[in-house]
């Protein structure tokens, strides 16, 4: 079982909200759990050798009706919410392009090689946007939306979660 067939039955556990999902073939096991929201998701490879577990959480946010509570609590805090909201706005029309995986975030194809994109770069659907290493395979990931690179969320050579935004890109 490869990787992306691993991934695969990650997003039907989540799609179809199933609790457990448990593959035996051989002496491999997989083992996917799906927590509750407050809670990460976990995936366990369970094999006779030592057990590697990938834990996958989303970005952390704050539920809405939270920050409301804070700030009719705070009146510091009431300053800082406007300022926040058009911070958001301007973010309202980008599009994320995320990671489909977990692993190792990498901006160029090789330490020697220029990035595969910048900032203000323009990137196709379809185009390489960066590379990132999961259990020592090298996965080229393509962008899903046209546009023009606005930011670059993630820092090189560091760890990335499922589904965590690694850039933003104005479509218009």
């Amino acid at each position: 079982m490869d990787f992306n067939q691993i991934q695969e039955l990650i997003r039907m556990v989540s799609k179809h909200k199933l609790s457990e999902f448990i593959l035996k073939e051989g002496e491999f096991k997989l083992v996917i759990r799906n927590q509750s929201a407050s809670e990460s998701a976990a995936a366990q490879v369970l094999i006779p050798a030592p057990q590697p577990v990938v834990t996958m959480a989303p970005p952390p946010q704050a539920p809405p009706a939270q920050a409301a509570v804070t700030a009719s609590a705070d009146a510091s805090a009431a300053p800082a919410t406007p300022a926040a909201a058009p911070a958001a706005d301007s973010n309202a029309n980008l599009v994320a392009i995320k990671s489909p995986m977990v692993g190792t975030f990498y901006r160029s194809p090789s330490p020697d090689k220029p990035s595969f994109i910048k900032v203000g770069d323009s990137v196709d659907a379809g185009s390489p946007v960066c590379i990132i290493e999961a259990m020592k395979l090298f996965n080229e990931i393509e962008s899903d939306v046209k546009g023009k690179i606005v930011k670059v969320l993630v820092e090189d050579a560091s760890p990335v979660e499922y589904d965590q935004p690694l850039f933003l890109v104005d479509p218009s």
